[in-house]
């Protein structure tokens, strides 16, 4: 799942970075309207993080704008405006949700969570599976045959981003940016070493998980 926070304040943009890929999401940022808008427009969201007061394009402009080009991504706007009304305004322009500055990050997290199981989302099921393994999006659990497997969040990334492609050849390019975003890479060392670990603790179960390295392609995982 891959977020999208526009965010003025480089402080708790920078917390939010580091508290949403603990968790094992992937996400950009920014903190210029514009900026937020084109990434926005040009790139796949599931849910955008939404300040209103922004440089050079405020949130709720930039939230028409992302409306009218009939953008499928979630926004949640969070915002120190806190007013019935400032409350009102954003839910009536687009947004599928609205949480007022200070906030709790376990409940913005619960709600990114809600806003995963409304309907439009992919992978609205909250969970993935390959022959006998479920991948759930929403509880960051892996399981083969019921038995609990621990991965790192990046672990988890990796497969979430070939479970969701059966069958289909993902390059090195897609794994990188599912793991760490556009604006980051990740080398092909790196994630054949994330993606040897992942088969260590499948095998540590008695499983054997299908992935295949399709040299010079990338991996594809057979359904």
């Amino acid at each position: 799942m891959k977020i999208l926070i526009i965010e003025d304040s480089e402080i708790l943009r920078r917390s939010l970075v580091v508290g949403l890929n603990h968790l094992g999401f992937a996400t950009d940022e920014t903190g210029d309207g514009a900026i937020g808008l084109k990434m926005a427009l040009q790139n796949t969201y599931d849910v955008i993080i939404l300040d209103l007061m922004l440089p050079n394009l405020d949130g709720m402009a930039l939230l028409q704008t992302l409306r009218n080009k009939n953008s499928p991504a979630r926004v949640l706007i969070l915002s120190a405006k806190n007013q019935t009304q400032d409350r009102v305004d954003g839910l009536l322009k687009g947004a599928d949700d609205y949480l007022t500055k200070p906030f709790s990050f376990d409940e913005l997290h619960a709600r990114i969570l809600t806003l995963m199981r409304r309907g439009g989302l992919e992978h609205s099921d909250d969970s993935l599976t390959v022959g006998d393994f479920r991948l759930n999006l929403a509880s960051r659990t892996f399981t083969y045959l019921d038995r609990s497997i621990e991965l790192t969040p990046n672990e988890f990334k990796i497969l979430e981003c070939l479970f969701s492609k059966p069958n289909r050849v993902v390059s090195l390019e897609k794994i990188s940016e599912a793991v760490v975003g556009h604006y980051d890479y990740l080398s092909k060392n790196a994630i054949e070493v994330h993606i040897s670990a992942i088969r260590r603790k499948v095998r540590a179960v008695d499983g054997q998980l299908p992935i295949q390295n399709k040299r010079g392609f990338g991996y594809t995982i057979s359904q």
